[in-house]
């Protein structure tokens, strides 16, 4: 069954904390997107701007940053329950991976639309979370790029048992779909940020998960 993930983007730290309250009080798992300015073309707040509080919805970070170990010292301290970096960042991720594993934290890799699954084998065969980045860097609200569901059972055939997430363009339209083709957590922005009731739009979003058939 797959799972609907609120997501936050934003570079104000009362927002922020505002829209995890807020999406804390109808989901247990939340992605915060994290941008630097340089992998990304927009710049959020820094993760040491970010908290998240035991009991509430557990925290995924997405870091959309160039290099990766610069951000470990400020993600120990918060703990997040998982954290993804992407593939085409500067640095081997591998190293990154073991401190966050020796922390007892997730580790996830995430693919941009051009990168092939079987060039970075080693990342998956590590890793806990693949997130196939269907969207554009730094913002909410764009298209998805439905081709990059064909990326799923490649992904599988390297790493059978990781969890697959999806970011990029999921809403109403599309994420029946998403749902049947293998994904197992597909991450919401505009959809339920930008709705005026952010509460029913989530639950819109998980009821269409369990209807008959696949939306085109």
């Amino acid at each position: 069954m797959s799972e609907i993930v609120p997501t936050i983007l934003t570079n104000d730290k009362n927002l922020y904390r505002k829209q995890y309250e807020d999406y804390s009080k109808f989901t247990k798992r939340i992605q915060v997107d994290i941008c630097d300015g340089t992998f990304a073309p927009s710049q959020t707040i820094d993760v040491s701007n970010c908290w998240w509080q035991e009991g509430w919805a557990a925290m995924d970070l997405h870091m959309m940053v160039m290099n990766p170990s610069a951000h470990l010292p400020a993600i120990l301290k918060i703990k997040p329950s998982l954290v993804i970096f992407h593939a085409e960042s500067s640095e081997n991720l591998l190293s990154v991976f073991a401190t966050l594993k020796q922390a007892r934290i997730k580790c996830g890799v995430a693919l941009m639309k051009q990168t092939y699954p079987g060039r970075v084998a080693p990342y998956l065969q590590a890793a806990d979370h693949c997130l196939i980045f269907a969207g554009t860097l730094g913002q909410q609200g764009g298209e998805a790029d439905m081709m990059q569901i064909e990326k799923v059972p490649l992904i599988k055939a390297i790493a059978p048992n990781i969890e697959i997430g999806w970011d990029g363009g999921a809403n109403l339209k599309n994420v029946r779909a998403l749902a049947h083709s293998g994904i197992d957590v597909i991450n919401v922005g505009s959809a339920i940020s930008r709705s005026p009731e952010p509460n029913k739009a989530y639950t819109e979003l998980v009821a269409d998960l369990d209807k008959v058939g696949v939306v085109i």
